[in-house]
């Protein structure tokens, strides 16, 4: 017997995907620009939900599926009478094929079976179990002899029995030694003449789908061919599985269409590869012709075109496959509830999700990561946390995708004391060597301001990939470490990993905050002169940054025109940033228009450029700025900072007065004040924030310093502070907390919208440049 698994692969496992979604390491585009606690409004109870989810799941209106009409059935009688109409109402859809609309499936017609309809796919090896013998022709020994006719030419072409390679290659693929397997392969196939059986085959094709080895499927398959082989309805899926796994989709489809017979697995494999590899309009259309041949889909199929409703973004169509499975009883199946889950949350219905995780009859660990992965995907990082600490506590056993996404889900809260934990339980359940895991460990570590544990981590991992190196990487250039991120860079390629386009833009941007020129250029041009890596968008812009570092702002200028690519909203930015460094007024304004007509409604641009006009004196154009601002309604908003205390998040705003030690609070910041103005602090009333309200110009309590001032009456005396700014930090902070860090010998790390600041001794890690 064969068995037909269904495994939640990388490209459909949600919560995998969540990690490799992917890390974009030199970006700080993704950084946290409004407080951690992002709640939803308050969700019905489990009771009430479940009922407004079964109204909306089978309105009659929209999947002539009314639930009352099933009620007093049996499950027999509901699967006799199924109809399961297709009428998606989504432009996007029904733009490209008409034959959805109005399309009704039927399962009142007689069913045609073939003996292969049970039959499930899956490895004999994977099983430890043998395939059924087929009879191998006795060894011919030929003795030579001088007076013997030559053969005939039929009689030559007998094919020569291999029963001891071909046993050892299927020990071989028992053992998971894929790769020894096809070199041994190889060897027989480069004799000649040899008989392989239908048990090896088999083999192989576990040994190509495992190494997804492209050049392996032609081998092999072309071996086949070549030999005579005859193959069975098992193994032309087989075959056919093989070319799928591999990628190999065009000569799937031949595969497919030439078919003399198809069954079920048929059609699930070649619609699952459609949906793996994002051609969900195809898979559509294959399923509707499937539906044609045979009305009695498995779980598995269902499943599929879930997923593929969610790549779509077709709810409507998720329901009606959800009506479907729900009428056929398998939607209690795990794989079905789980792609239902994924499908409600990518297509923005997290309580839908929700209620059908409630109603899981056997929650998995996979069913448990696919709801927090939901969570996290929509910025509910408290309720993700929240998830993830029911799970622990019912007992489900955690495996390394959880731990990732929590790490995940706390970078994105500044949460070091939850990350903390979320480590310790990685270490205890076995999985501190995971690659995956441990990748975002170096990633957390990096991103909060502990570059040092980051280094840890990184330095224990046993393997480690190029997601591995390209986070440390970032993580030594966001801290403006920039030597070491070129050292380590240069280490990377010493082991013999190659980079990617990621790894540069870690590295160029590493060099950009820390001004080293030399190494920057020399890195650029090696990405096409050794790599063959073609600069992007974002790899001109830190040579940009890395010019405009530099005071050259003609040659940052120049690079923009003369890119042979078409300027970018970040290749702009870079030179408007410079131009407010260095307060250059003209190329400043010509910046300035160029990201109006490309990012009309950002706040920030315009601010900057305000920053320009009080800089130079010109009070006549600011004005005019703040009315081009009221114009467009476009306001200011309140800055916002925020501290973890003790696994308690403080937020404080500008001139906040709402904090339970608000006097306290402020009567450090005034003593703070007194003691830096000894150190030569005057304050500086030039420059707005980026994007808040100008009357906190003046303002001598911005959120900031209020978030500094509390985390030093609530922690001893030498604990690092670790501050999270929702918005660029502005001169006056910036200027300010280089001397507090300075006064009260501590370390203060901000994060603010455009990168980390680590203020130590006096002096700020961006070398006053962000």
């Amino acid at each position: 017997m064969l068995i037909l698994t269904h495994n939640l692969t990388t490209s459909s496992n949600p919560h995998f995907a969540l990690y490799h979604d992917h890390y974009s390491p030199s970006t700080l585009n993704d950084v946290v620009s409004t407080p951690p606690r992002k709640l939803r409004p308050r969700k019905p109870d489990k009771d009430q939900r479940y009922h407004l989810f079964s109204a909306q799941l089978f309105d009659p209106t929209t999947m002539e599926v009314p639930l009352l009409r099933y009620q007093s059935l049996t499950l027999d009688q509901i699967q006799c009478s199924i109809s399961f109409p297709l009428s998606f109402s989504d432009s996007k859809f029904s733009k490209q094929r008409s034959l959805f609309s109005g399309y009704s499936f039927s399962l009142n017609r007689p069913k045609w079976r073939n003996p292969f309809s049970q039959i499930r796919c899956c490895s004999y090896v994977e099983q430890q179990l043998k395939p059924r013998p087929r009879p191998i022709p006795a060894k011919i020994e030929v003795e030579e002899e001088p007076k013997v006719a030559p053969l005939e030419p039929e009689e030559a072409q007998i094919a020569v029995p291999s029963s001891g390679i071909c046993s050892q290659i299927e020990k071989l693929v028992l053992y998971k030694r894929y790769k020894e397997a096809l070199e041994m392969f190889e060897f027989l196939e480069s004799r000649g003449g040899y008989e392989v059986g239908g048990s090896t085959y088999d083999a192989l094709v576990s040994a190509c789908i495992s190494l997804k080895s492209i050049r392996g499927v032609k081998r092999v398959f072309g071996y086949m061919i070549g030999n005579g082989f005859e193959l069975d309805q098992y193994m032309r899926n087989r075959v056919l599985l093989m070319h799928v796994k591999c990628g190999m989709m065009i000569d799937a489809r031949h595969l497919f269409e030439e078919m003399p017979e198809r069954n079920s697995v048929s059609w699930n494999t070649i619609i699952g590869g459609l949906v793996d590899c994002g051609e969900f309009m195809e898979a559509f259309g294959l399923f509707l012709d499937m539906w044609e041949e045979f009305s009695d889909g498995e779980s598995r199929i269902f499943a599929t075109m879930i997923r593929a409703s969610a790549g779509l973004g077709l709810i409507s169509a998720g329901r009606q496959f959800h009506s479907c499975c729900v009428k056929m009883g398998v939607a209690a199946d795990i794989f079905v509830s789980c792609a239902l889950i994924d499908m409600y949350s990518k297509c923005g219905s997290i309580d839908d999700a929700h209620c059908v995780f409630d109603e899981m009859p056997k929650k998995t660990t996979v069913g448990w990561n696919t709801i927090i992965a939901g969570y996290a995907l929509h910025g509910y990082s408290e309720e993700a946390l929240s998830m993830y600490y029911d799970m622990r506590d019912s007992g489900v056993p955690m495996d390394h995708f959880t731990f990732s996404m929590i790490i995940r889900t706390c970078a994105r809260l500044a949460s070091l004391e939850h990350a903390k934990q979320a480590h310790a339980g990685l270490v205890r359940h076995g999985f501190g060597l995971d690659i995956v895991a441990n990748t975002s460990l170096v990633d957390f570590y990096s991103k909060w301001g502990r570059i040092e544990d980051a280094r840890h981590v990184f330095d224990k991992m046993p393997n480690k990939n190029v997601i591995s190196w390209n986070a440390l990487i970032a993580g030594y250039g966001n801290h403006g470490r920039g030597d070491e991120a070129v050292e380590m860079f240069e280490k990377m390629l010493q082991e013999g990993m190659v980079p990617n386009h990621v790894t540069f833009l870690a590295v160029l941007s590493a060099c950009s905050r820390s001004g080293l020129s030399e190494l920057g250029w020399e890195i650029f041009e090696s990405m096409s002169r050794d790599y063959k890596i073609k600069p992007r968008a974002m790899h001109y812009a830190c040579m940009i940054e890395l010019l405009g570092q530099e005071g050259n702002l003609d040659e940052a200028f120049a690079l923009i025109r003369t890119a042979p690519l078409k300027p970018t909203a970040n290749m702009w930015a870079a030179l408007l940033t410079a131009c407010r460094i260095h307060e250059n007024l003209e190329l400043g304004k010509i910046a300035a228009e160029e990201l109006y007509g490309m990012e009309p409604e950002k706040l920030s641009n315009y601010v900057v450029l305000l920053n320009i006009y009080n800089s130079c004196g010109k009070l006549k154009e600011a004005a005019a700025v703040v009315q081009t601002l009221r114009r467009k309604g476009l306001r200011m908003l309140p800055a916002c900072s925020w501290i973890e205390i003790k696994k308690q998040v403080h937020i404080f705003h500008s001139g906040d007065e709402r904090h339970a030690q608000t006097r306290e609070i402020y009567e450090k910041v005034d003593e703070l004040m007194v003691r830096i103005r000894r150190r030569g602090y005057i304050p500086d009333k030039k420059h707005l924030l980026p994007d808040v309200d100008e009357h906190e110009r003046i303002s001598a309590y911005h959120s900031e310093k209020l978030a500094i001032a509390y985390g030093l009456i609530s922690t001893s005396d030498g604990t690092p502070l670790q501050i999270v700014q929702g918005h660029r930090i502005c001169g006056d902070c910036h200027s300010a907390i280089k001397l507090i860090a300075k006064v009260t010998e501590r370390e203060i790390v901000v994060r603010d919208a455009s990168r980390f600041h680590h203020f130590k001794n006096g002096s700020c890690s961006c070398g006053n440049y962000w």
